[in-house]
């Protein structure tokens, strides 16, 4: 019986039950029961399913790859940290170029931890710092998450510097002991229409090709592995303790960055959601249809098959979750946040738990969903804060704690 017919009728069996799929009972019906087998067997195949299924090819690290680090100023913010740049050109030069802001804590003896994501309007609006280049890529005109007053025909001006700092406590994280590293997210891939029409995309015209095409999301977590392989190369940043983060959709790319990348040592996921960290099958919160209807690009055309089928998906995001294992991973929820499901992210997190203590890690040390402002943290990290959908000092300060307990040297 080949290994595709046994997909097809994993895919009909599970269309039909209805219930969450086992992350430790393989497509052939092989029970998980050891790591070699999770190593060998059932993680091969879950990489390949939400390749094929939900996130897209993607074309690895590029043979033409450069970086080229352009600053690097070792009094910056006051003489906190030392700040560095890199461009990235993942098609050589001249191309589409992805630059990298990282900022070190100053005088450190070793290399550091780091906590890398993607920003939302520039690297210039994480901090008012003026030696951060600003973007040259298209911005949104409004949002309520920052002051885009400063934004002239969808380019950034100075005036722009800072304006997203309250999801960017840069000080606090380098008085923490760790590094912060950031991109832009157009920078990388647009978000806006015409999708896959700026950014890497055009770098990679074969990957459109298929249903299982190179999506937004997909370029976004592949961006973070690529600013991964920069940070290798950085003596100050010990690369092998590095977090990725990210918030809503972005916190959507950070958890497949890290589930497909192994290399990344812990994941953040802040207020993922839908295709994030949630349960498609509560049938609660954002919907398939609508992601795949209002976010067209932020996903492989082959999603959309499942768009209306949300509790009959034969597969879920508690396997992405599952992927991390070993590696520590925190699921940060709001409790007025009802698109992205907030007790459907801890449903998710607590049903990868089996996977991470079959691999001898800490599952999630809570048997129901934690009261609200309480933060549970095993291998698999929990919180439901009040408010809405955002990044808060409330979040900062549990994934710091998170990080204390697994990055740094005990």
């Amino acid at each position: 019986m080949s290994g595709r017919f046994l997909s097809l009728l994993f895919f009909a069996t599970a269309l039909h039950a209805g219930e969450l799929a086992d992350p430790l009972v393989a497509n052939d019906g092989t029970k998980i029961a050891t790591a070699a087998q999770w190593r060998d067997h059932r993680r091969p195949e879950l990489i390949e399913l939400f390749t094929r299924e939900m996130y897209g090819r993607n074309p690895g690290r590029p043979e033409k790859m450069i970086f080229e680090v352009f600053d690097r100023d070792t009094k910056a913010l006051e003489g906190k940290a030392t700040r560095i740049q890199i461009a990235l050109f993942p098609g050589g030069k001249p191309g589409p170029r992805i630059d990298l802001l990282v900022y070190v804590p100053s005088g450190v003896q070793a290399p550091v931890p780091a906590i890398l994501g993607l920003n939302f309007w520039g690297n210039h609006a994480i901090h008012k710092d003026p030696g951060i280049r600003l973007t040259e890529s298209w911005i949104e005109g409004r949002t309520s998450y920052a002051d885009l007053t400063g934004v002239r025909d969808h380019k950034a001006t100075d005036a722009a510097r800072g304006v997203n700092a309250n999801h960017w406590p840069v000080e606090e994280i380098i008085s923490r002991g760790y590094a912060l590293a950031t991109m832009y997210r157009e920078d990388v891939a647009a978000d806006h229409e015409p999708y896959f029409g700026s950014g890497v995309h055009p770098l990679f015209p074969q990957l459109q090709q298929g249903d299982d095409n190179f999506s937004t999301i997909g370029a976004w977590a592949w961006s973070l592995s690529r600013a991964l392989d920069a940070l290798e190369k950085e003596p100050l940043i010990d690369s092998k303790r590095v977090a990725v983060f990210g918030f809503s959709r972005l916190g959507k790319a950070a958890l497949w960055a890290g589930a497909s990348d192994e290399r990344f040592a812990m994941v953040l996921s802040n207020e993922s959601g839908a295709g994030g960290a949630k349960l498609f099958h509560r049938g609660v919160g954002e919907s398939i249809e609508r992601l795949t209807t209002v976010f067209p690009h932020w996903y492989a055309r082959s999603f959309k098959k499942y768009a209306g089928k949300d509790k009959e998906l034969p597969f879920d995001q508690h396997l992405v979750i599952s992927l991390v294992a070993p590696r520590p991973v925190y699921v940060g929820s709001a409790q007025e946040d009802t698109y992205a499901d907030a007790e459907g992210e801890f449903a998710a997190a607590k049903a990868a738990e089996p996977v991470f203590r079959l691999l001898g890690a800490e599952g999630l040390p809570a048997d129901t969903w934690p009261a609200v402002g309480v933060s549970v943290q095993g291998g698999i990290g929990y919180h439901v804060r009040p408010g809405k959908h955002d990044v808060l000092p409330f979040d900062w300060q549990q994934y710091l704690l998170f990080g204390d307990k697994h990055l740094k040297p005990r």
